[in-house]
């Protein structure tokens, strides 16, 4: 009887070891797939490129950062992290750092470009605002970056490097935002606002792809009408969703996938890439908040005055408790647990909220 135990504690030990290693071969499989990860955006993803510039764009104050390892403001527009640092954890990378920390260096992991007010237009918070990194300038500091490379490893090497790196981008919500806000109805039509976002940011694709990037993450715009600085503008509706806002993002995200299904027929294995509905996934979210463990979805966690967003998140702001159960950090951001979800889902459940190919399968690629 007893060696009949015995037996059985080894066999039981030996699948408990070979789960081990698979799970191992699994996680080393994904992150050597990845061999660097170059982020483009805004603040959604920004890891503090806007603190080495004079900008009001800024988040390297309290209370930003509460929950990040160290309790400190990094420049994150979050309460802690951000999805830049889950995604780069899902790949077995560290989060890439802010380019402008080292504007010579080689950053043969990956970099971030990303930065907080960043538009696909130039204008977009440009002056007066002294503003931000618009994408253009982010894919110029790739094209110099890129350069530095071929001239440290060679052309081969540098593309071979390229070509198995991630590009993430993050982009497009501030545009729209500020033709809201600023009331550019008043000068553009909606439509011709929205073609002209969309010719310019297929032109920072083909900038991008033609630098040597081949596998390109593209997430969809969010519903940016829902964030509590949109919802201010409902008052006499009880603070709702800004429908119109909503309504311009969701022909923005079709025309984009449109565009990026033209762009990958166009240029076949030499541009792969997955796109995240980010909308629908927020959306969902919104309105079944209890199913992902949040209770409040309509105002900020940090800021003051109504829905905690007539003032941003400041060191004169407060801040609730519990930022687990707030779907938003301050008046546009998400709390960093909205951030971990949205990751997580795009790895584990991506069918629902995913279009084209996979994100798992555009790593293996």
């Amino acid at each position: 009887m007893a060696a009949f135990s015995s037996d059985k504690t080894k066999l039981l030990c030996s699948f408990g070891l070979i789960a081990l290693v698979l799970l191992l071969q699994l996680n080393m499989s994904r992150s050597q797939k990845v061999t660097a990860m170059y982020v483009f955006g805004d603040s959604q993803v920004d890891v503090g490129n806007n603190d080495y510039f004079q900008t009001i764009f800024r988040a390297n104050f309290p209370f930003n950062g509460i929950d990040y390892p160290g309790g400190k403001p990094t420049g994150r527009f979050s309460n802690g992290k951000n999805a830049a640092d889950f995604l780069a954890e899902n790949v077995g990378l560290p989060t890439p750092p802010p380019y402008l920390s080292n504007k010579d260096g080689l950053f043969m992991e990956g970099v971030s470009f990303a930065s907080g007010g960043a538009g696909i237009l130039n204008s977009t918070n440009g002056t007066p605002f002294n503003g931000t990194i618009h994408l253009s300038k982010q894919v110029e500091y790739f094209s110099e970056l890129q350069q530095r490379l071929i001239q440290k490893i060679g052309y081969n090497a540098a593309q071979m490097h390229l070509s198995s790196s991630l590009f993430p981008i993050v982009i497009g919500s501030n545009d729209l935002l500020n033709y809201f806000t600023f009331k550019l109805p008043m000068t553009k039509p909606p439509q011709e606002y929205i073609d002209l976002m969309l010719s310019t940011f297929l032109t920072q694709l083909r900038q991008l792809q033609g630098l040597g990037a081949r596998k390109f993450l593209i997430f969809g715009l969010a519903p940016v009408g829902c964030t509590p600085a949109q919802r201010l503008l409902k008052i006499t509706e009880g603070y709702k969703c800004n429908d119109e806002a909503n309504y311009w993002a969701t022909i923005y995200n079709q025309g984009l996938q449109s565009m990026l299904r033209k762009l990958k027929s166009q240029l076949q294995e030499h541009f792969n890439y997955t796109y995240l509905n980010t909308y629908d996934f927020l959306v969902n979210l919104i309105q079944n908040p209890t199913k992902y463990g949040f209770r409040e979805v309509k105002a900020a966690c940090c800021g003051k005055g109504r829905l905690s967003a007539d003032v941003p998140c400041l060191p004169i702001s407060i801040y609730c408790p519990n930022r687990n159960d707030h779907v938003f950090w301050d008046r546009v951001h998400p709390t960093e647990a909205v951030a971990k979800i949205l990751i997580n889902t795009l790895f584990n459940n991506t069918k629902q909220y995913v279009t084209s190919m996979d994100l798992p399968k555009l790593i293996a690629l």
